[in-house]
């Protein structure tokens, strides 16, 4: 007021940041439970890691693999040398060794078989730049550009290394699906298990509208029912569905032939409350009425199902004994709580259509194309056959054997089989076998190489020598000499020429695939080269690795449930003073 000035001091506290910061300390950003690996360090670990997954299978590739037996915690037992079968019950606790895992788990979803070769190839593909990494320093991505120029140029060679198949020539296609099953167990019965992995798959073909390419659907149309007890040479593929199941009613016919079959995906009983149901009744007549109208409701439900004069019934839900009564009555056989996926093939063997009322349902709704409804027992169990049909979409494999470990490694086996004469009918080419395109293709990346120039020079040339992993360790697992064969192979395969020789895995020595007649689909060879080299790429651009509580951390007080953390704003320095 006095026109005096005035000095006015605000005084601001520092944030513990701050003060940390002036002092020259580490600022701790992360929690202390957190383990980090960053830059270098790294990706030696991711390498590290997926060498020592390909390692674990790298012996069960070939004829002359080795078998690996798994307990589990139960105590059962897993002998097989199935790669993607292997890996899924092993523990582990790495993030790039899961990825690796997973890698296995695609390739056996999308063509079935290769889940070996694509571990090792990728193993290999990421050890191979190890060096470019420890010794030469090279980036990254220098390395992973001259990976991915490196896939270009091996999927346009496989184009041209493919060979056309006759898929309506029956022996040639044995000849592929007997390739796949050299390396595996049920080798020794390879015609059987050929001709069954091959009938399965032209019973449930479908040819696709507008075009020449066909649907093959095995996880849904393709059933395997292992029954323990008699001959392998007892399996066979059944022109329609078994189910184990018996019928509801000791009178019921157990022998049908030309039946008409309606299948339904709704009770045959009473509704029932959802949860409380009140009812009041005034005087004791109520009570009998009440039990009438359930009587009428199933009597009802009946008549509308007789209409259409069906010999079999099956549902996926309850049949009361009312139900039974009536049905029986009308000398029609029952089956119930069959399972969607039973159901389904059912619908595609038989014509007919699953309903879900029958007042609803129309004469084309019934299943007429089923030959012979049989129950029969087999051990101790009753199964429902539904063969003979005509043109049947669906089907289901009927194994037999001594025990349940094998008859699952049997089932292994032919789940590869299976898939293998679907990929060949999807795409009918072919390619060599034995290790011999990646020979080929080892030897085309050498000559592009010779025109390349700069740092991404050494990279590309390795993938040609990670390629040359498949045939060595054909050769190691069958006993041969190495550096002997594999230098004759390179030679062979130089200039382009030569591409079908590859190793023989029993006798160890080079051949020529096509007089041994072993060949591969293009699509899962493709499948292989991309998914190992692409994943390679993945893995080597990682350079940290953070492991430990993120968001929450586990109550202390034991509940397993997740606690949100408190920020302490005095932390971050939010307090507002002045």
């Amino acid at each position: 007021r006095n026109s005096r000035p005035v000095l006015i001091v605000y005084r601001f506290r520092k944030s513990r940041l701050e003060m940390a910061n002036a002092g020259g300390a580490p600022i701790m950003v992360m929690n202390q439970s957190t383990q980090r690996e960053s830059g270098r360090k790294a990706q030696l670990s991711n390498i590290a890691a997926a060498k020592a997954v390909a390692d674990i299978i790298r012996t069960t590739l070939g004829p002359r693999s080795m078998l690996k037996m798994m307990l589990d915690p139960m105590g059962g037992i897993v002998m097989t040398n199935d790669g993607f079968a292997i890996l899924r019950e092993i523990d582990v606790s790495h993030p790039s060794a899961k990825s690796m895992i997973e890698l296995s788990r695609t390739q056996d979803e999308e063509v079935g078989d290769g889940t070996t070769s694509v571990i090792i190839l990728a193993g290999e593909m990421l050890h191979v730049a190890l060096p470019f990494l420890e010794k030469v320093k090279l980036h990254p991505t220098v390395i992973v550009a001259a990976y991915r120029k490196a896939l270009d140029d091996c999927l346009s060679t496989l184009e041209t290394l493919a060979r056309p198949i006759d898929c309506e020539n029956r022996e040639e296609m044995l000849r592929v699906v007997r390739s796949s099953l050299g390396t595996k167990f049920v080798s020794l019965f390879g015609d059987l298990m050929c001709s069954l992995a091959l009938d399965a798959v032209q019973t449930i073909a479908v040819d696709i509208d507008d075009s020449k390419k066909k649907d093959v659907d095995i996880k849904r149309y393709a059933r395997i029912e292992k029954i323990p007890g008699g001959e392998l040479s007892d399996s066979k593929v059944l022109s329609g569905v078994m189910i184990n199941k018996d019928i509801t009613h000791a009178s019921m016919r157990r022998t049908i032939e030309n039946p008409r079959i309606m299948l339904l995906d709704c009770p045959l009983e009473y509704k029932k409350g959802e949860s409380i149901t009140n009812i009041e009744m005034l005087n004791p007549a109520d009570w009998k009425r009440y039990l009438e109208i359930e009587e009428e409701y199933i009597e009802k439900i009946c008549k509308d199902i007789q209409s259409f004069k069906p010999d079999v019934v099956i549902t996926e839900k309850g049949v009361s004994d009312l139900a039974q009564h009536f049905l029986q009555q009308a000398n029609i056989s029952v089956l119930r709580r069959v399972r969607k996926s039973d159901n389904n093939r059912l619908a595609r063997a038989t014509g007919a259509t699953i309903g879900h009322q029958p007042d609803l349902m129309h004469e084309s709704d019934i299943g007429t194309r089923c030959g012979l409804f049989e129950v029969r027992k087999i051990g101790d169990e009753y199964w429902t056959f539904i063969e003979n049909c005509k043109d049947p979409k669906a089907c289901t494999i009927m194994l037999r054997g001594a025990s349940k470990d094998v008859l699952s490694e049997i089932e292994r086996n032919l789940h590869d089989a299976m898939n293998v004469a679907r990929n060949v009918i999807c795409d009918p080419r072919v390619l060599p076998g034995g290790g011999a395109t990646e020979l080929a293709l080892a030897a085309a990346l050498r000559s592009n190489s010779q025109s390349m120039h700069g740092v991404s020079l050494r990279p590309y040339q390795a993938v040609a020598a990670a390629l040359e992993i498949i045939p060595k360790t054909l050769i190691e697992n069958c006993g041969g000499h190495v550096i002997r064969l594999l230098t004759e192979l390179r030679a062979k395969h130089a200039n382009g020429k030569h591409t079908t020789w590859g190793i023989d895995g029993v006798k160890g020595r080079i051949v020529d695939m096509e007089e041994l007649n072993i060949w591969e689909p293009f699509l899962v060879k493709s499948q292989t080269i991309k998914t190992s080299i692409e994943s390679a790429t993945v893995l080597l651009r990682i350079d940290d690795i953070l492991s430990g509580v993120s968001k929450g951390k586990r109550d202390p007080a034991g509940g397993g449930g997740l606690q949100q953390q408190q920020t302490d704003p005095e932390t971050f320095g939010d307090e507002r003073d002045g």
